[in-house]
């Protein structure tokens, strides 16, 4: 049997037709830019989130950085990242200006460890980016009150996060601001590039739009050295087709997970943590632990079943930061993580059978 690691396919048949006729909608109207489609999305996905504002961008990378710019982050400035994360959250933090500041991740969660928070920040440091890896949240209440303790803005990079929940409220809306992806295998993806910022501030929301649109208010009015940030017509129209029907391929997601939980008996396997009323997961990826986690990649393509290693190379040791001069062995949990992490199949449509034969193949695994 062969299972690829993510298969839009099913998803995507399921409402070709509202696809198809979104697509038409965007091109009769022959309006691709900052029109009726993305001011409905963003209306939508505020309401959905829970917040004020919902602000269209390009990528989730440019909605961390816009963030960032739009609070006035930059030159001489840290800001707290996990060093467990994809590197666009970094990234953000460098294009503006500012420095990144690593803090280690809880190994059972992935995520980054409160405790650990408070002995990075400086007098220089301006934020703490919460990332809500795999579609898990942090501890969002402690890492608010280090934050107030500390004058500090939160931010969270939701890129995996979309419909996920902490103590009853969603991913984005635990912060200050929010930056989400909509990169077409996210729980919530467009059919190109996209992102969103999400926040409750009145003030950060207009300078964020503005930001986004060449630094301009209205019409060749430009308050801000801004950019070209813009969520276009078409994915827009394609993410109000979708976002409907999110919560249910959440459930499904969560569903194959609690199998994967309950079936996976391999002692050489060490599971995520399941769903709670706290922490409700809503699994972007199901990510296993291995200490033999190469043999077990190459075991499972040797019997059709795809996988993803997320992420092989931290970012401490990426050439990218280099400048950083951190030394192997100084952030000791995102090594570990690197090394022993695996994404197996995990996607909407997935059926009994193949759920059954990747926690069969797992489960026989051994030395």
């Amino acid at each position: 049997m062969e299972i690829p690691f993510a298969d839009l396919r099913p998803m995507h048949d399921e409402i070709r037709h509202e696809l198809d006729s979104a697509y038409k909608k965007v091109m009769d109207n022959s309006w691709f830019i900052q029109g009726t489609e993305l001011e409905a999305f963003e209306k939508e996905f505020a309401t959905y989130v829970g917040v004020k504002h919902c602000i269209g961008v390009a990528t989730g990378l440019d909605a961390l950085y816009l963030i960032l710019k739009a609070y006035g982050i930059g030159a001489g400035n840290e800001v707290i990242v996990p060093s467990n994360t994809f590197i666009a959250t970094a990234l953000a933090v460098s294009y503006a200006g500012a420095t990144p500041v690593f803090v280690e991740p809880e190994i059972e969660t992935f995520n980054i460890d409160t405790s650990r928070i408070e002995a990075a920040i400086t007098s220089e440091t301006k934020a703490i980016m919460a990332v809500q890896l795999q579609g898990r949240c942090c501890d969002m209440d402690e890492i608010n009150r280090i934050a107030k303790k500390h004058g500090l803005k939160v931010i969270e990079d939701a890129a995996q996060a979309h419909g996920a929940k902490y103590k009853g409220k969603k991913a984005g809306a635990l912060g200050d601001a929010a930056g989400f992806s909509f990169y077409p295998g996210k729980n919530l993806g467009a059919l190109g590039d996209g992102g969103c910022v999400t926040t409750n501030d009145d003030d950060l929301a207009a300078k964020v739009r503005a930001l986004g649109n060449y630094g301009s208010d209205y019409k060749y009015h430009h308050i801000y050295k801004g950019t070209n940030s813009r969520l276009d017509e078409m994915q827009a129209a394609f993410l109000r087709v979708k976002l409907p029907h999110l919560d249910k391929w959440n459930d499904a997601r969560r569903k194959i997970a609690a199998r994967y939980l309950a079936e996976i008996k391999n002692p050489l396997i060490q599971l995520p943590l399941p769903t709670s009323d706290e922490y409700e997961h809503i699994y972007h990826v199901f990510v296993i632990r291995c200490e033999k986690r190469d043999e077990l990649e190459e075991y499972l393509a040797e019997n059709g079943i795809h996988t993803v290693k997320h992420y092989p190379i931290p970012m401490h040791m990426q050439g990218a930061y280099a400048d950083l001069q951190i030394a192997e062995g100084v952030l000791p949990n995102a090594e570990e993580i690197s090394r022993s992490v695996l994404s197996i199949p995990m996607y909407y449509g997935m059926t009994e059978e193949q759920v059954t034969y990747v926690i069969e193949k797992l489960n026989d695994f051994a030395e």
